[in-house]
């Protein structure tokens, strides 16, 4: 068993919920897995060194990551470069069909890399959703033009989930698999041994 730390930022919960899922999904394979929201985590400590592995996801908003995504690796960049670490971001362009949207997602990520200097070893990027039912007139307003242009939708009736929830349990089972490679874990024995009781 590992011990994996998914550390994010959100900015309307989705980017909170795919990291919920990916928790669940690395303790499903019998990892000890913490979900922290290093936004919400004012005042508090934590050692990534305590970690065999560390998994960060940051959302898109107006064409940034969270800052507080941005301080947790550059805080952390030396402890992150001698585990297993990832990366996971959530944007509405990523749900865009269009090439040149997905390749703007991309760059975002890209950005991130070279500013705060970090190599995650996996990287994916996930669709986001609308809150309409959360927004005020304004704000409903512009996301609906703003969605019409990126994935063609424009119904504001209700709020609106882009995420691909497949393609997250697939970024979690590679993710753990990788894991369990490089600290040398046997995921296979590991189960066993917790349907024995062990």
């Amino acid at each position: 068993m590992a011990s994996i730390l998914v550390a994010y930022g959100t900015g309307e919960g989705q980017t909170a919920k795919i990291a919920e899922r990916i928790v669940a999904a690395l303790q499903t394979r019998g990892h000890a897995t913490d979900g922290v929201d290093v936004g919400a985590r004012l005042g508090g400590t934590f050692d990534v060194g305590d970690y065999d592995a560390v998994l960060v996801g940051a959302s898109i908003h107006g064409g940034r990551h969270q800052s507080a995504v941005r301080r947790f690796v550059e805080t952390h960049r030396d402890a992150l470069s001698t585990r297993p670490t990832g990366f996971f971001q959530v944007c509405l362009t990523a749900a865009s069909p269009d090439e040149e949207r997905q390749a703007e997602a991309a760059g975002y990520v890209d950005e991130f890399v070279e500013t705060t200097e970090w190599r995650p070893d996996r990287i994916a990027i996930f669709g986001g959703a609308l809150r309409y039912s959360s927004y005020g007139f304004l704000k409903r307003a512009l996301l609906k033009r703003v969605a019409r242009d990126i994935v063609g939708d424009t119904d504001t009736t209700g709020d609106v989930e882009y995420t691909d929830w497949d393609e997250v349990e697939r970024f979690a089972a590679d993710f753990a698999a990788f894991v369990e490679e490089r600290v040398g874990i046997d995921a296979t024995k590991t189960k066993s041994q917790e349907a024995d009781g062990d």
